[in-house]
């Protein structure tokens, strides 16, 4: 029997899958906490990562493993292999002002023409660009940078600072997957090459792509080198193969199995709206990130800051658990008896108000009741990413049904909203590690040579129940 892992290394946990290569089926799986915050010391992902593969039952009969991760977060590392400072996290918005000033030196169509997306807060870039101007001590010892699943893959291999690690600080071992990369601001899907104008731009100095030979002087920075969909990373020093890894986005499209027509919304931490398709995608407006995909393609993706935890707030504030959220929301009428919430909580990315707050519209004596708030979250939670379909739309995306993933789509309550609040049908797939399956699928592909296909088990499968009065109220009410 051969048999992969799938990690999952995301804001909140650490999640590994250990599954059969041939068939997807489930042998074990194991977790660890990753500690709060927007910046975090990455030896934090390390020490889970360990925990994970432990409580797992470790590699020892595991044949090839792959490691998605969180996207965007900013690894930079000295010229001894360490980490210079606590990695910033996609979640990060004080780099918000750098966004904007790297647009306007280059300009908002000339960004998605070249790398197929407009800075915001989230992406690597900006966070250099910060990086670069408040902490120029900190930015002039960078000797490399890397992603969260980057640094964790070339750990894994071996690599590292000398006395803590098998093979020490070889920058130029540093790998990274398209999906990833596509993400950075500064590496083109379209190209499938690092803009190095543009990295440059950001950090105040010269890169190079590992491996390339290709040195832009002796103070060029190193950038992971850029692996095919089921290109290997290399072994662990105990001879497991590594497989290129991925974004998380791009990971959960691999779990599922999507193809063209299946639209993803996934309600975590943050909300995420992305599909799979052929042809590279440039939204000027910034609205739509043109991301690679982990197959080859590409992953056209909004996402939204405020998610899951909108309604863990209201629920809190209600004195309700889920379970009380969904049976009050569902005792109220589709609407909210005109209570809107727009749930801006965190600013927000998609639209990109990274210093707006959360508002609540509508309220008469008669509409505030517990009953309207409580449907009045989910309505507003799921209006944001109704929004962002609406965006992916725009880019040529077509879709056939809508897969409602995270830990939200659970919920009675956001399952049965979700189909008066989109016009397409509705699918909800067993709970999983959609992630960190994806990651496994990734383990087998780089092994075998050929992408798996997993069955997907859909638990529920719901008919469109539009209703526009829900979508009108919370347009008339958002900024």
């Amino acid at each position: 029997m051969t048999l992969v892992a799938g990690v999952d290394s995301s804001t909140q946990s650490c999640k590994v899958v250990v599954r059969e290569a041939e068939t997807g089926r489930l042998v074990r799986s194991g977790r660890a906490a990753h500690p709060d915050g927007t910046e975090v010391d990455p030896a934090a992902w390390w020490s889970a990562l360990r925990d994970a593969l432990a409580e797992a039952g470790g590699l020892d009969d595991v044949d090839a493993v792959s490691i998605a991760g969180q996207q965007h977060g900013m690894v930079v590392l000295d010229a001894d292999g360490r980490v210079i400072r606590d990695a910033l996290l996609w979640n990060d918005t004080r780099s918000a002002q750098a966004a904007r000033d790297l647009i306007a030196e280059v300009g908002a169509e000339a960004y998605a023409e070249r790398v197929g997306v407009v800075p915001v807060a989230s992406f690597t870039a900006t966070k250099l660009r910060w990086l670069r101007e408040a902490e120029p001590e900190n930015a002039a010892r960078v000797a490399a940078v890397a992603l969260p699943h980057d640094w964790l893959t070339w750990r894994l291999r071996g690599y590292g600072p000398a006395g803590e690690s098998e093979l020490g600080p070889d920058l130029a071992a540093l790998t990274t997957d398209r999906s990833d990369a596509s993400g950075t601001a500064y590496w083109g899907a379209a190209s499938g090459e690092y803009d190095l104008d543009l990295f440059e731009r950001a950090l105040g100095r010269p890169g190079r792509e590992a491996g390339t030979g290709a040195v832009a002087g002796a103070d060029a920075v190193v950038l992971p080198r850029v692996l095919g969909p089921a290109e290997a990373a290399g072994r662990t020093p105990s001879g497991v193969l590594v497989g290129p890894g991925a974004g998380d986005n791009a990971g959960a499209a691999l779990g599922l199995g999507a193809a063209e027509g299946d639209v993803v919304v996934s309600i975590g931490t943050s909300g995420t709206v992305f599909a799979v398709i052929d042809g590279p995608v440039a939204d000027a407006s910034g609205t739509v990130a043109g991301f690679a995909d982990a197959s080859g393609a590409s992953l056209p993706l909004i996402a939204t800051l405020n998610a899951a935890r909108v309604l863990g707030s209201i629920a809190g504030l209600l004195g309700v658990d889920h379970d009380g959220l969904a049976e009050l929301a569902l005792s109220a009428e589709p609407g909210s008896g005109g209570v809107v919430l727009v749930p801006y909580f965190e600013g927000e990315r998609t639209p990109n108000l990274p210093d707006a707050k959360a508002s609540i519209h509508g309220l008469t004596l008669a509409s505030t009741t517990p009953a309207n708030l409580a449907r009045a979250a989910i309505e507003g939670m799921l209006c944001g990413l109704a929004d962002g379909l609406d965006a992916v739309r725009s880019v040529g995306v077509r879709e056939r049904r809508i897969l409602l993933i995270g830990g939200a789509a659970q919920n009675p309550a956001v399952a049965q909203v979700a189909t008066q609040v989109f016009d397409a049908p509705v699918e909800v797939p067993a709970p999983g590690e959609y992630v960190a399956d994806g990651a496994a699928a990734q383990a087998a592909w780089a092994l075998t040579g050929a992408r798996p296909a997993w069955p997907l088990e859909t638990l529920t499968t719901l008919a469109p129940d539009p209703h526009p009065l829900i979508r009108t109220q919370y347009a008339a009410a958002r900024p």
